[in-house]
């Protein structure tokens, strides 16, 4: 969130936001002028969202609105800051995605994706058997269902890794792009700074 707070926006919107966590930790660390929005396209999780919203006193004004990542209910311009935490790997177009982005970025607005990444070459044969063989096995142990840990996998195996998908948010019409890696590169903050049109 410190990230996000240096960049002194007067509104945030967090994408794909679910249940409304990260929403709901931003709201938290801003000042209470900054108008924080959490979009997603799963009514349910936005129902969840509400209902916590009605017990947290300090996220009275917190909005939470169905939203389409790629045909955002935004106008052009509009937004300061956009993050994304963990959602962006499930776009069905990632580059669409990227361009609705910073269509409703203001110029030298700034963009947070939070995501899983490839992680460091030496660790990744370890990671995947853990993800392919363990955590499956101890999802089906726990719930009976092992189809969504299946899935996610598959999503990060899929994913780029950083540098390729720094090159995508370049690409998009993004700059100054930043790349913090963490627990051995398995996950990492892109951020990046929409540029104006010319």
């Amino acid at each position: 969130m410190s990230l996000v707070k240096v960049e002194e926006p007067k509104f945030v919107v967090d994408l794909a936001t679910g249940s409304g966590d990260v929403a709901f930790a931003l709201k938290k660390a801003l000042s209470k002028e900054v108008k924080v929005m959490g979009l997603d396209f799963c009514r349910p999780m936005l129902v969840n969202a509400e209902l916590k919203k009605k017990k947290c006193d300090y996220a009275k004004d917190l909005i939470f609105e169905f939203g389409d990542c790629m045909a955002l209910p935004l106008e052009d311009a509009s937004v300061d800051v956009l993050t994304i935490a963990f959602g962006f790997r499930n776009f069905s177009d990632r580059q669409k995605g990227l361009q609705e982005m910073k269509r409703v970025l203001k110029p030298g607005g700034r963009l947070f994706i939070l995501e899983f990444s490839q992680p460091a070459k030496w660790f990744k044969p370890l990671y995947y058997f853990y993800l392919k063989k363990i955590l499956p096995l101890i999802a089906t142990l726990v719930t009976g269902h092992s189809d969504a840990y299946e899935y996610l996998v598959g999503s990060i195996e899929q994913f780029p890794d950083k540098d390729a998908l720094t090159l995508e948010i370049n690409n998009s019409g993004f700059k100054d792009i930043q790349v913090l890696s963490m627990t051995v590169g398995m996950v990492c903050i892109h951020s990046a700074v929409a540029e104006p049109d010319l």
